[in-house]
């Protein structure tokens, strides 16, 4: 089972802001793929189907940001191996809007989401896809900047990038996290 997790914060008024980008991504997925609706559980939505014969779970934590973990908790239960078939979907501040980094493990870099993850699964070796939202500017607040909402032009550059990503995630389900890199990744 393939894990892809978008992390974000439910509710309508974070729908549009750069944070939830994690969630833009696992929407066009379940759209791209025809999964139908995410049902809700205790911490997540969620809703499975089938990438190229492997089977695919969806999860979008409704924990907000910073509990993102508690989402994942019963993976290491599930006998789902973390540092391959997990891959955690987040909006990145330190990367110019648009931009892909695939990454197989690594830090936190700050971001709440991950920290979260880590903390609950006991590990930084899980794949990660940070989608860039734009560096914060100098001087402004980093969670002022990840909960505002994008200019037009930035949003309109991160949705014309989600059908590339469902091929890039396609891709890592596939043939893994390094092939993804080598051909997403900029």
């Amino acid at each position: 089972m393939k894990v892809i997790a978008g992390l974000g914060n439910p509710g309508a008024r974070y729908d549009a802001t750069r944070h939830n980008v994690g969630w833009w991504v696992v929407d066009r997925l379940a759209y791209d793929w025809s999964f139908g609706s995410f049902t809700r559980t205790d911490r997540a939505l969620v809703t499975r189907g089938t990438v190229s014969g492997h089977p695919v779970r969806l999860v979008k934590p409704t924990t907000y940001m910073n509990r993102s973990g508690g989402a994942l908790a019963g993976l290491r239960q599930e006998d789902v191996d973390v540092a391959r078939d997990l891959l955690v979907v987040v909006d990145d501040a330190s990367l110019d809007v648009a931009t892909v980094r695939f990454r197989p493990s690594g830090s936190a870099g700050g971001h709440n989401g991950l920290k979260s993850v880590e903390a609950v699964l006991g590990t930084r070796e899980y794949p990660r896809l940070r989608i860039g939202v734009g560096r914060c500017p100098s001087g402004m607040d980093l969670a002022d900047w990840v909960l505002s909402e994008m200019p037009r032009e930035d949003e309109e550059a991160v949705t014309s990038l989600l059908p590339t990503l469902t091929g890039a995630v396609e891709c890592w389900i596939d043939e893994g996290t390094e092939a993804a890199m080598s051909r997403f990744n900029g």
